[in-house]
C-alpha cells in the first residue's frame, strides 16, 4: 500500500450504511467533502454535517446513486456482504474509488484499503494506518502523535516563511537546507513550542542565523 494524499475539495463522498461504522466514515470526511448518507436507518451517532437520505437501495439502485451523485469515493458500510460488492462493482464502473469495511487483507484495483486515522495541525497532516489489522492502535498513536507534536503547524508555518527570506537573500540551497533542518532539530525551538508565550518565530530565526547570518 501506497499512502498518498486526495483533495476532496468540492468533491462528493457517498457513503452507502447507515451504522457507527458510516457514521464514522461520514465524520471523517465531513471536514473534506461533501458527504451523503444513504441508509434504512441511521445509528444513534453523529455524522457531522453529512446529508442523510432515508432509503434502502438494492444493487441497481445503489448503482444509480452512484451516476447521480458523480463521488470521488464510495464508501460501502452496510452489513450485507452482497450489497457491498454491488455498490463495490458500481464504483468502478463510475471510475469512483471505493472503500468497503467489510473486507481484510487484499483489494481490487482502485479501492481504498485503509482511511488512516489522522491528526492535523495547520498545514502538516499526520496519518497512522495498520493496514486494517488494528484499528486500536492506529487510535492510540493519533491520541499520542495529537500530544507529542502540539505546535508543529505553527513550526512548519514559520521556518516556510524564514525559508522563503533566506531564499530571497540568495542563501544557497545547500547552506538553505541545512539551516532549516537545524532549526526543525533544535531542542531549543521544540521547547519554545511546548512554552506557552514564548516566541517560536524568534527562537527559529536564532537557530538559523547561527547558521546563516542576521535574519532579525
Amino acid at each position: 500500500m501506497l499512502p498518498l494524499m486526495h483533495d476532496f475539495t468540492d468533491e462528493t463522498v457517498l457513503v452507502f450504511g447507515g451504522g457507527p461504522v458510516g457514521a464514522r466514515k461520514a465524520r471523517r470526511f465531513d471536514r473534506e467533502a461533501d458527504v451523503i448518507v444513504v441508509s434504512p436507518d441511521f445509528a444513534d451517532s453523529e455524522f457531522g454535517d453529512a446529508e442523510r437520505v432515508r432509503a434502502a437501495p438494492d444493487a441497481a439502485a445503489a448503482a444509480d446513486w452512484i451516476e447521480r451523485t458523480g463521488p470521488a469515493l464510495v464508501v460501502a458500510a452496510t452489513d450485507d456482504e452482497a450489497l457491498n460488492e454491488a455498490i463495490a462493482d458500481g464504483a468502478r464502473d463510475q471510475g469512483a474509488l471505493v472503500n468497503r469495511t467489510d473486507v481484510d487483507g487484499d483489494r481490487e484495483v482502485g479501492s481504498v484499503v485503509v482511511v488512516p486515522a489522522t491528526v492535523r495541525d495547520g498545514p502538516v497532516t499526520v496519518a497512522v494506518a495498520t493496514g486494517g489489522t488494528s484499528p486500536a492502535l492506529s487510535k492510540h498513536l493519533r491520541e499520542r502523535f495529537e500530544t507529542e507534536f502540539a505546535g508543529v503547524g505553527e513550526l512548519a508555518a514559520v521556518t516556510g516563511d524564514l525559508r522563503t527570506e533566506l531564499k530571497a537573500r540568495g542563501v544557497p540551497p545547500t547552506e538553505r537546507r541545512d539551516a532549516i533542518r537545524a532549526a526543525v532539530r533544535s531542542r531549543r525551538v521544540w521547547k519554545a513550542l511546548d512554552s506557552p508565550g514564548s516566541n517560536t518565530r524568534q527562537v527559529v530565526t536564532d537557530v538559523i542565523d547561527e547558521h546563516t547570518g542576521d535574519l532579525s
